[in-house]
């Protein structure tokens, strides 16, 4: 099996992005499933191997085809975009903001034109990204601008705990118009063809209410009886294995326990906050909390993209305690994606 070129944009240089990007990198087993390509800048990386402690050579390179893709080298496509005088670890800048988009539309060009096989991005910052000019809510948006991509929706994944995303990056007061049946309806669509491709011949998927106790037979609000409860009814019209609408507060302690593959939420904090309280653990060595091994997996895209699902932890930009787990998962998931599941097989 040829391993797929994963490209990895390290997020916002004033992060944490380019220090997890060295530490995933020092392991061999990364480079046995795929061949990592950094979108970065070079010096940048060369200082992230520094503050990690990593033993790794960092290689500039032009374009994919020039890269080694051997264990202790870091082949970087290399954009000059960062000026180390000027980086202020920690710190909302134009400079972190621009740079940090440069390496996704890098990456969405290579993967378009097929000179990478899937893209793994660090994080970055929204206000950093909107001081630097380019006015998109986040991640998921500046994909699916950039493919021109229509119908998408956000994943969370933490091991078997999944969670697809109706709405995300809008005000709450916006959710309730945003959830209609066509709308859920694509999103169960999306999941069970995400699910599908990650080897679930069967997929169980779970949906949302809105409302507490999901509209309570109206009592609470219409949604699940006007929206969501049709699109559950189609999905099953369609051969899909869907049950809902789930009162929001039930349906996460049922996919925890695997009665599901995945459940979808109808807003970003109903799905994003059991995810992370599932995916987040408290350190005592750094005394701090942290991501252990979330991702943020992006469907509908013609690419494949996946991410951490944390974000540039500011407080921590520099001092090399980072944790790294986040960030080797989402490189795992795009290289056993982009092999049709046979990565590190």
């Amino acid at each position: 099996m040829t391993r797929p070129i994963i490209a990895i944009t390290v997020g916002d240089p004033c992060g944490i992005g380019p220090e997890i990007t060295a530490k995933a990198l020092a392991l061999a087993e990364i480079y046995e499933i795929c061949r990592p390509l950094v979108v970065g800048d070079g010096g940048l990386m060369c200082e992230a191997v520094r503050i990690a402690g990593a033993h790794l050579e960092v290689r500039a390179v032009e374009n994919p085809a020039q890269g080694r893709y051997e264990y202790g080298v870091m082949d970087v496509l290399d954009l000059h975009n960062v000026d180390l005088n000027r980086l202020e670890y920690g710190k909302v800048t134009r400079l972190g903001g621009e740079a940090s988009f440069q390496y996704i539309a890098k990456a969405i060009e290579l993967a378009l034109a097929g000179e990478v096989d899937a893209v793994t991005t660090g994080p970055i910052h929204k206000e950093a990204i909107n001081l630097a000019g380019h006015h998109y809510a986040g991640h998921t948006e500046i994909f699916a601008d950039l493919t021109k991509t229509k119908d998408y929706c956000m994943m969370l994944i933490d091991k078997n705990f999944r969670v697809s995303h109706v709405t995300t990056h809008v005000p709450f007061s916006r959710v309730p118009s945003l959830v209609t049946k066509e709308r859920v309806l694509k999103v169960i669509e999306l999941t069970h063809k995400a699910l599908l491709r990650m080897g679930i011949a069967r997929p169980r998927i779970a949906v949302a209410g809105l409302n507490p106790h999901a509209g309570d037979g109206g009592l609470f609000g219409r949604e699940e009886i006007e929206e969501i409860g049709p699109a559950v009814e189609e999905a099953r019209r369609r051969g899909m294995a869907v049950e809902g609408p789930i009162s929001p507060d039930t349906i996460f302690v049922k996919l925890r326990g695997r009665q599901y593959d995945a459940a979808v939420a109808m807003y970003h904090d109903q799905g994003h906050i059991p995810t992370k309280i599932v995916g987040f653990q408290y350190d005592d060595a750094t005394g701090s909390w942290g991501s252990v091994a979330g991702i943020n997996l992006t469907l509908g895209l013609p690419i494949i993209r996946t991410s951490v699902d944390h974000g540039t932890a500011f407080g921590k930009a520099g001092k090399g305690t980072a944790n790294p787990e986040s960030m080797i998962d989402a490189i795992r998931l795009a290289a056993d994606l982009a092999s049709g599941g046979q990565a590190g097989r």
